[in-house]
């Protein structure tokens, strides 16, 4: 009976985060419903990620449990596969060279963000380095424990590139006519009974599957591929049902929110001005690229600014899906400048980083 109720407690969590999970979804809710009600674009996600983060800035242990974070990404994916069509498949041609240049930018961003980190703050080559590097937020996190960087610091300046863009770009697109402010992909109707456990079944063995291997986002991606074949061959029509969609929504929103819960509003406050100077360095870059796109291609303005955007893939992609803009062009962006970002970041380190010796003196 011991061991019974011991591996129960490994599986099931505590009472105390059970309480902060519900507190955490109620106050994303609230707040996702608020800036819906105000006719905000991108309201769910929006309101529900700054409800969350300012609850949590005022001290309340707000967090989500990773089995309840893993059911969000698998639902987001199913609903980014939901709108893909034959239409959005055929414009894979453009990916090669629009990809091409998504890494150039990210190695321009990189160096520009670090650079003005070292000059302006003085912080160390390593840190303002990794500060700089947009995405893959789990592997610098690691890259930063190991090489004895400045952690609270990257964590703020990462943390507020993903909060600012996702508050800010709804607004932006909406403002400029580049994305309608309202969200036509939220409302198509849903599928049989038979169509959505399907959908599901599917969705779930490829993010398993993914996840074994070990790819990134597997969660979020396996569903959104599994989801994506079965819309895009036409043999399921319709998705999830809408307010399951707002469900997985708000609590992206609130899953992004509750990073302030771990960050100290002293450490926060000390390095703001780092992270805004950091973050208009990133996205000046980032506009040069678009911009460039846009003069030379017939790449949709709203699917670049989105796919270009150094954000975190969970936030861009449900941005993604509540402006209606094409899942596939900003789902293999974002998912290539993670390649890129893990594969050349420890590079970038090891040769213009602190050397080692610095780091175990």
């Amino acid at each position: 009976m011991k061991q019974i109720t011991a591996s129960l407690s490994l599986v099931l969590p505590s009472r105390a985060k059970l309480f902060s999970a519900v507190e955490t979804l109620a106050i994303g809710a609230a707040g996702g419903l608020l800036f819906l009600w105000a006719n905000l674009p991108g309201g769910l996600i929006s309101g529900a990620m700054i409800a969350v983060g300012a609850a949590a800035l005022a001290g309340r242990p707000l967090s989500l449990p990773p089995h309840v974070t893993q059911t969000l990404l698998v639902l987001l994916g199913i609903s980014l596969g939901s709108v893909v069509s034959r239409q959005l498949i055929q414009h894979v041609s453009a990916y090669p060279m629009t990809i091409a240049l998504l890494a150039l930018a990210t190695f321009c961003s990189t160096f520009g963000s670090s650079l003005y980190l070292q000059r302006i703050h003085g912080w160390d080559r390593t840190s303002a380095f990794l500060a700089g590097s947009p995405g893959a937020l789990s592997q610098i996190t690691i890259l930063a424990v190991e090489r004895g960087a400045d952690l609270p610091a990257i964590a703020v300046v990462q943390t507020m590139r993903v909060i600012i863009l996702t508050a800010a770009l709804p607004m932006l697109l909406a403002l400029t006519g580049a994305a309608p402010a309202a969200a036509p992909a939220l409302l198509t109707s849903p599928a049989s009974p038979l169509g959505l456990l399907a959908l599901l079944a599917a969705s779930l063995a490829l993010a398993l599957v993914f996840r074994l291997i070990k790819f990134p986002a597997s969660w979020m991606f396996g569903a959104m591929i599994a989801s994506s074949v079965l819309h895009g061959a036409g043999w399921i029509e319709g998705g999830l049902p809408n307010w399951v969609r707002s469900v997985a929504l708000v609590g992206i929103g609130a899953l992004i929110g509750s990073r302030f819960a771990r960050m100290k509003i002293k450490v926060l406050l000390g390095h703001i001005n780092a992270a805004l100077g950091s973050f208009a360095i990133a996205i000046l870059v980032s506009a040069l690229f678009v911009g460039l796109i846009v003069a030379t291609t017939n790449v949709r303005a709203a699917d670049l600014i989105v796919a270009f955007a150094p954000g975190a893939m969970d936030a861009m992609l449900a941005l993604a899906l509540t402006l209606h803009i094409d899942p596939i062009f900003v789902g293999a962006h974002h998912l290539s400048r993670f390649v890129f970002v893990t594969i050349a970041t420890p590079g970038i380190v090891h040769l213009f980083g602190r050397p080692q010796d610095d780091v175990d003196d």
